[in-house]
């Protein structure tokens, strides 16, 4: 999920003058988003036909129902596309004169670790930091793979994670969680990167810079897309300082701090109401554990997960 520019859904005619005014600016930039946008409407109109072809659910249809289906085909279209699963976003913006470069990656939705970031599950205030030279603007994805991801991101991990008293591995996994493995960081309006590697929203009590994002919320009524205001920070290591602050300050992750292990510190974490997403600590937990990041300690040069 990109942030900023990126228009987040065909209809939504706000982005959509956004990217237009980002085209001027940057056209490279502005064609790659462009081109995964129709990639993404191209696969939901795939899976609404899918739907469209089958019988249904005698038992459990009805227009609540009908509703949840959109927004997930939608959502999961959203996230092919940021995968760049049919190359289809590639094609066009080669053929338009792009770089053919679509800002993909592997994060926290549908299935376990796919895109997009876990903000879609953000709890409404929550906040943290960042640490490196900020990203130039259109310039595609932070972060080229999962190993430079580690390997820049380590030094951060490790002296926040002191701070916590959690292994340094389980902050990189949820800042993965949260952006992708670094190719959905936020972004701004003027396409410069916010450096917001832990899906912190900027509350009314936020002073500083923005980057205004369509994510999708869980709440009482299900899943929501909403355009939601996230801080940026001008590196990655102001974003984990302000992660470290976040928790450290808030009495509700207590609990998190006192747990001394990576699982219980993810649970309590989610627990505190870190994330609106129910199944945010199995996702982190699963990256966690998962062979990317351990592939990725390992090729940066870093310890592996104990």
């Amino acid at each position: 999920m990109s942030a900023g520019a990126t228009v987040g859904f065909y209809a939504d005619f706000a982005a959509m003058a956004e990217l237009r005014a980002r085209a001027g600016r940057d056209r490279a930039g502005a064609l790659a988003e462009a081109a995964r946008e129709l990639e993404a409407l191209f696969l939901e109109t795939l899976l609404k036909s899918m739907r469209e072809a089958t019988p249904g659910d005698p038992l459990l249809g009805g227009a609540g129902l009908r509703l949840y289906r959109e927004v997930h085909d939608r959502q999961l279209a959203r996230e092919l596309a940021a995968r760049g699963s049919l190359g289809l976003a590639r094609l066009v913006a080669r053929q338009l004169g792009g770089s053919g470069r679509e800002p993909a990656g592997e994060g926290s939705g549908v299935g376990g670790t796919a895109a997009p970031p876990a903000s879609a599950a953000r709890a409404p205030d929550a906040g943290r930091p960042a640490a490196q030279a900020p990203a130039a603007a259109g310039r595609g994805p932070d972060y080229g793979d999962a190993r430079e991801f580690v390997a820049r991101l380590w030094p951060h991990a490790r002296r926040a994670a002191r701070a916590l008293g959690v292994p340094p591995e389980t902050l990189l996994a949820q800042a993965a969680l949260e952006t992708g493995w670094g190719q959905q960081v936020p972004r701004r309006s003027d396409g410069a990167s916010s450096h917001n590697l832990f899906g912190i929203k900027a509350g009314s009590g936020w002073r500083g810079p923005v980057a205004v994002v369509r994510t999708l919320e869980y709440g009482e009524e299900g899943l929501r897309t909403e355009r939601a205001r996230f801080r940026a920070y001008g590196s990655p290591a102001e974003a984990f300082d302000d992660y470290v602050r976040l928790v450290r300050a808030s009495p509700r992750y207590r609990a998190a701090l006192a747990a001394g292990d990576a699982e219980g510190y993810l649970r309590a974490l989610a627990a505190g109401g870190y994330a609106t997403d129910p199944r945010y600590a199995e996702k982190a937990l699963a990256v966690l554990r998962g062979p990317r990041l351990a592939a990725a300690l390992k090729a940066a040069g870093v310890r592996p997960i104990a």
